[in-house]
């Protein structure tokens, strides 16, 4: 089945093999092919290669080994060759030492505008599966420090023998929209750390218990004093930063009286369809749209091109 991807770090084209990668011979013959490769992180950020169209720099994962000896995970198959990741660790930039004319590593969010769809999924999914290691070292039923298992997507507990997985973060992340006036209008927010001019759309993490929907209205009565009264999924973002799931919504409101609540909000703001195209293409005198790895700015531009509860 072909899904298409609408927001980066989505796309991911590898086979996870996640009915194979907790058998260790297979995994060891996978890591022993001629044709296995690896890509490189280091402080979160992936090896680009140098040149006029960037793409994530892949070694042979022996010599990727030889850089960087038992810090790998398996992130799966491509095409039916095994693809693995090495995190380096250090505060001195490989590339002024065993990686030297290999290329150079970016922040994730700016390699994720640089690279191809793919690839920065695959870079986004070695992300948070270091950063969750990273975190995670040890067994939050006994203290005892974990093993890693199915090639880095598992970690078990020697003493207790507890499992631990990877854990993602449900985020909404919703464009309230409200259709009683003379013409629809949706509300965009502003965090007072934003670049200036910059605002978004609204967004918050579920808590336990509740649903998708109760989770959408709570954070935009919470924010902005505004009453949800219906819902519609328009598509989700994996978000390595470090492990969230956003999922993108279009809710609508009661009223057009929103009011920031100066915590999570400084300020909000109403536009019509033709003012949040302005936004989009960059006209707009005050505002500046969501950046375009965001799925805040796929949300703006499905309701600009006509999508509705």
């Amino acid at each position: 089945m072909s899904l298409t991807a609408l927001n980066t770090f989505a796309g991911n084209p590898l086979d996870r093999a996640g009915d194979r990668r907790s058998d260790p011979d297979w995994l060891a013959e996978q890591g022993g092919r001629d044709d296995a490769l690896a890509l490189v992180m280091w402080e979160g950020r992936p090896l680009l290669e140098a040149g006029d169209e960037p793409r994530l720099a892949w070694l042979a994962l022996a010599h990727a080994r030889a850089v960087v000896p038992d810090r790998e995970l398996f992130l799966g198959l491509w095409k039916g060759a095994p693809v693995f990741a090495v995190e380096v660790e250090g505060s001195v930039d490989p590339t002024s030492g065993p990686l030297q004319g290999l290329g150079a590593f970016h922040e994730m969010r700016e390699a994720a505008g640089l690279l191809s769809g793919p690839d920065a999924a695959m870079a986004g999914a070695a992300k948070s599966l270091f950063d969750w290691r990273r975190r995670h070292g040890f067994c939050a039923a006994c203290g005892t420090e974990s093993e890693t298992a199915c090639g880095g997507w598992k970690r078990i507990c020697p003493a207790c023998g507890t499992e631990h997985f990877p854990r993602v973060d449900p985020v909404t992340i919703m464009l309230p929209v409200y259709r009683g006036g003379a013409e629809p209008i949706c509300l965009l927010g502003r965090q007072a750390a934003w670049p200036e001019g910059r605002m978004s759309a609204l967004a918050g993490f579920l808590e336990p218990g509740e649903t998708i929907e109760e989770a959408c209205a709570r954070e935009i009565e919470e924010e902005a004093g505004l009453t949800v009264t219906a819902v519609r999924y328009h598509s989700s973002q994996p978000w390595p930063f470090p492990s969230q799931l956003m999922i993108g919504l279009i809710a609508e409101v009661d009223s057009d009286d929103a009011r920031p609540d100066q915590t999570e909000l400084e300020a909000v703001a109403w536009l019509t369809r033709s003012e949040a195209a302005d936004v989009l293409a960059g006209r707009h005198p005050a505002i500046k749209a969501p950046p375009p790895i965001a799925i805040a700015r796929t949300l703006l531009q499905a309701w600009v091109d006509g999508f509705e509860i």
